[in-house]
C-alpha cells in the first residue's frame, strides 16, 4: 500500500509503505542469492572439469603408448579406458553431491531451524565454544627442526625436574 504526502506546495509524492520496502528488499534478497549460488556452481564445475583434464592430461604425458591404448578400443571391448573414466567420474560426482546435500539437510531439519541466523545460534548452543587464541608464554619460532626439539627436551626437563604441587 502507498501512502501519499502532500505539502504545502500541493505537491503530490508516494512513499512506499514498509510492507513494500520489505518485499522489494526480498526479491533482491533472493536475486542476490541465486546469483550467488549460480557463480558458487560454475566456480565448483569448473574446478572439477580443470581438474579432470589436468589428471587426463597427466596421464598422457607420463605414458602416452598406454594412454592411447586406453583410448582406443581393442578385442571386442564394451568401453575404452578414458569412457570408463568419464563414466566413474560423473557417478562419482554424483554420489558426492547427493551424499553431502542429503546430510546437510538432514542436519539443517533435525535443527528445527528456518532461517540461517537460527541455524547458526542453534548449533553455537550445541557445539563447544572454540577458545580465543592467547598470547603464547614460550617460543613460537625456531631456527630450524634441531632448535625446536632442543626446546621442547629441555621444556620437559623442565616439567619433571619441578616440584609438584600434591597438597
Amino acid at each position: 500500500m502507498m501512502t501519499i504526502i502532500t505539502d504545502a506546495s500541493s505537491n503530490i509524492s508516494t512513499v512506499p509503505s514498509n510492507a513494500q520496502k520489505q518485499s522489494s528488499g526480498n526479491v533482491s534478497n533472493v536475486n542476490d542469492r541465486l546469483k550467488a549460488g549460480l557463480f558458487l556452481s560454475g566456480v565448483t564445475g569448473i574446478a572439477a572439469l580443470a581438474g579432470f583434464s589436468m589428471t587426463l592430461a597427466s596421464a598422457r604425458r607420463k605414458d602416452p603408448k598406454m594412454f592411447l591404448r586406453g583410448s582406443m578400443m581393442i578385442d571386442n571391448d564394451k568401453e575404452t579406458g578414458v569412457e570408463l573414466a568419464i563414466r566413474a567420474f560423473k557417478w562419482g560426482t554424483f554420489y558426492a553431491i547427493s551424499g553431502c546435500s542429503l546430510l546437510w539437510f538432514s542436519i539443517w531439519k533435525w535443527s528445527g531451524a528456518n532461517t540461517m541466523e537460527e541455524f547458526r545460534y542453534k548449533m553455537g548452543s550445541i557445539l563447544p565454544r572454540v577458545p580465543k587464541n592467547e598470547i603464547p608464554q614460550g617460543r613460537t619460532e625456531f631456527t630450524g627442526l634441531t632448535d625446536l626439539l632442543n626446546y621442547i627436551s629441555s621444556e620437559r626437563s623442565k616439567e619433571s625436574t619441578s616440584p609438584s604441587d600434591t597438597s
